[in-house]
Formats: structure tokens, C-alpha cells, sequence
């Protein structure tokens, strides 16, 4: 065992003020939790509270400079009986607290250790777990037909890195996906956080979303809307045909079943509003039927 001065690194007239800020500096760099690599780290660390057991404790470093007690705080032989001190000195670690004497540096590990002792014995710290890196926000925005029926998207991360994303098939916008350990990294050597993508669905020109049912406008020539007829329709999975019934009005919605979004309830329906349109170009039969039509209104 060395000389307690020499492992602390403090003179023998150091005070007990400089022997309590050598240790607390000793300590931070020593500590087996921060030299995991280094095979002698613990033995490194439990010569140096040896050391402090002694020089922290007024009554041990007074018999420590007499010669009474040696390195390892056991009693020095001194002579025979009634030749000197004999076998005089305290026994190693009497006295309260863990170091000897009334001294206890439970109060000193907590201040660097998060989470104090950990227990009765103030030379066992708690291994502190490295904190997580932070969580990385990023946005991926997809077709309303891709959140239907599910894709695997492209997001550019910060610092030029790209990541795959799988999205699976019925995701709304807004819905948040949390792929683990692709976060930012750890500060102290602890796992990556996570990402955090929140999905943007764009809006697709031909549908407007009603909760799990879809909307859209259907153009139908005037023929039709007087006589019926067949038109096809817009769908999420293409065109489908359906009928018109005679004397259809604008604004009158048909409904299609089953051609909305999926949801965990079941699958919404697709709403078509009807839209009449009229020749471009100018039609006389037309105007000559719709001029009779007027009059008779008018009788």
C-alpha cells in the first residue's frame, strides 16, 4: 500500500479542506464506472478511499504521522509491552461512518453520481445508466393511394443520411411512426434515440377524405341525366361503371359501396355528387326543345 499522501497527491501539511478537494478530484477521474476499459480501475479506486479512509479522518492521519497505524490503517508494532505505544492505534475503520471516525463521503459521491450510494457502503456507487440520445422529428409525405393500400417511402434525415419507411397499408395523416435506435446519438455513449416520422397525406384532386368515406364530382352529359345511362367512376383501385337513373338532377349523389377507406371498422363508401354539362357548341334541336319546354311552362 502507498503512502496515503502520495495517492492523493497532497503534502503533509495539506489542510482538511485540500485533502477533501484531492479526493473529490481523484475520485471523478478513478471511478471504475468512467474506466470501464481499464482492468485495474477498481483496485485504483479502492487505494484511493484507503487513502482518504486515513487523511480524512483527524484522529486515523494523526496516528498515520505518529507511526501508530501504516498505510493500511493497521496498528504499527512498536515495541514490547511497557517499551512504547505496543500494539497501539485505533482499529482500521472504527469510529461511525464508512471511512473511520465521524467522517462519511456519501455526501461527496453524491454530488458527482447521480443517484448517491446506492447503499450502506459508500464505496460502491450505483452504475449510472448513459442517457439516450434525443428522439429526431421528420415528416414523410405520401399519396392518399399509398396510405390506402401501404408503401415504403424514402425520408431524408439531417446530415445527408437517407432511411427507408415502411408504411403500412389504412395510416391517416398525422399518424406518427417511431422507429427505434435512428434517432440523434447518445452525449455520454448511450443508445441512439429514436425517429419520430409523421405521415402527410396530400390531398388527391379527385376525392375529398368524410371520415372514412370518400367524396368526388361526377360530370355527366344532359342525355343521360334525361334518359339514364352508364358513366365510369374514379375509385382508389380505378374506374368502376355505374348507372345513372333517368331524370337525374345536378347535385343528386349516388352511392358506391365498399370504395372508401378501409378502417378498422370496416370500409367506407365513395359518394358521387351528379354534375349536368351542356354541349360547348351551339346544338339547334336543343334550343328548339328547350324553347317548347318553355312555353308550355308558360301557358
Amino acid at each position: 500500500m502507498r503512502d496515503p499522501y502520495t495517492v492523493l497527491g497532497v503534502s503533509k501539511s495539506a489542510s482538511e479542506e485540500d485533502v477533501k478537494k484531492a479526493f473529490r478530484r481523484q475520485a471523478k477521474v478513478l471511478h471504475p464506472d468512467r474506466n470501464t476499459l481499464d482492468p485495474k480501475a477498481k483496485d485504483k479506486f479502492a487505494e484511493l478511499n484507503s487513502a482518504y479512509e486515513i487523511l480524512g479522518d483527524v484522529k486515523k492521519r494523526k496516528q498515520f504521522d505518529s507511526g501508530e497505524i501504516d498505510a493500511e490503517g493497521k496498528p504499527r508494532f512498536q515495541g514490547f509491552p511497557g517499551g512504547g505505544a505496543g500494539f497501539g492505534g485505533a482499529r482500521p475503520g472504527a469510529g461511525g461512518g464508512p471511512f473511520g471516525g465521524n467522517f462519511d463521503a456519501s455526501d461527496i459521491f453524491a454530488e458527482f453520481f447521480r443517484g448517491g450510494m446506492g447503499g450502506a457502503d459508500a464505496r460502491t456507487a450505483r452504475r449510472r445508466t448513459p442517457a439516450p440520445g434525443a428522439d429526431l422529428k421528420v415528416v414523410a409525405t405520401i399519396s392518399l393511394t399509398d396510405a390506402i393500400k401501404g408503401t415504403t417511402t424514402r425520408v431524408a434525415m439531417p446530415g445527408g443520411r437517407n432511411l427507408d419507411v415502411s408504411i403500412p397499408a389504412g395510416v391517416t395523416d398525422g399518424k406518427v411512426i417511431r422507429l427505434k435506435r435512428q434517432g440523434h446519438p447518445s452525449a455520454d455513449g448511450g443508445v441512439h434515440g429514436d425517429a419520430l416520422i409523421t405521415i402527410r397525406v396530400t390531398q388527391d384532386s379527385r376525392f375529398t377524405i368524410d371520415g372514412k368515406n370518400l367524396r368526388t364530382r361526377l360530370q355527366i352529359p344532359l342525355e343521360d341525366a334525361v334518359l339514364g345511362g352508364s358513366v365510369r367512376v374514379p375509385t382508389l383501385d380505378g374506374a368502376v361503371e355505374i348507372s345513372i337513373p333517368p331524370y337525374s338532377s345536378s347535385g343528386q349523389t349516388l352511392r358506391i359501396k365498399g370504395k372508401g377507406l378501409p378502417m378498422p371498422d370496416g370500409t367506407g363508401d365513395l359518394f358521387a355528387t351528379l354534375e349536368i354539362t351542356i354541349p360547348k357548341e351551339p346544338d339547334l334541336e336543343l334550343e328548339m326543345l328547350m324553347k317548347r319546354w318553355r312555353d308550355r311552362r308558360s301557358r
